[in-house]
């Protein structure tokens, strides 16, 4: 499974009139916005990549952790839908401790960001002229999560190093950082591998 943050994929909270449930609202994935660089290359959702999935029984997590379970799309406590923006979550807010503090965080903007984490059914690659290597992200196999979180993925801190090396995937043979070179014979995309992980171990990860 894979787990990525985009840009602008902003959650925030939401009242249903004047004394109504608590709601937490935002998107989870917004297409065609570049994500950060994910150790080499850089992904694009595109429009209609959640066609297959939307009926799937979907979780809203707190930062991705199962056992942070603000609301799911089976029990009807959250909705789920793709517009031109993005995939949108709706979730009413759990009465429950973390619930709470969650509500407060955003409410005074310390969490204004969302995430989601899914299975790639289809997907496309390429290099630009600048070479830049983009993932084109274009079906999606199954979405398993989507909801706030504290950190957005790949921000460079040795909390997200560690989520880089188990969420992304390989670059494809013939792309950049991923061919053998003809001065050493060194695979380039194990080399970087390497390099990372010797990263790893000097933040004690």
């Amino acid at each position: 499974m894979e787990r990525r943050f985009f840009p602008m994929a902003e959650v925030r909270m939401a009242v249903d009139g004047v004394d109504g449930p608590r709601r937490i609202v935002g998107y989870g994935a917004v297409f065609n916005s570049l994500s950060q660089d994910l150790g080499g290359f850089r992904e694009i959702v595109l429009p209609g990549f959640f066609d297959e999935v939307l009926l799937d029984d979907v979780r809203c997590l707190n930062n991705h952790d199962p056992n942070q379970l603000l609301g799911r799309t089976a029990s009807g406590t959250m909705t789920i839908r793709q517009d031109e923006l993005g995939l949108r979550f709706d979730t009413l807010s759990p009465d429950t401790s973390y619930g709470h503090d969650l509500q407060i965080l955003i409410d005074r903007g310390d969490v204004d960001q969302s995430s989601f984490g899914w299975f790639t059914k289809e997907d496309r690659w390429e290099e630009r002229p600048d070479g830049t290597v983009i993932r084109y992200l274009v079906k999606a196999e199954r979405l398993v999560d989507v909801g706030p979180v504290t950190f957005p993925a790949y921000t460079a801190t040795s909390a997200q190093m560690r989520s880089m090396m188990g969420d992304v995937p390989e670059i494809p043979a013939g792309l950049r950082g991923a061919t053998k070179s003809a001065d050493s014979g060194d695979d380039q995309g194990q080399a970087s591998l390497d390099i990372k992980r010797r990263r790893l171990d000097l933040v004690g990860l």
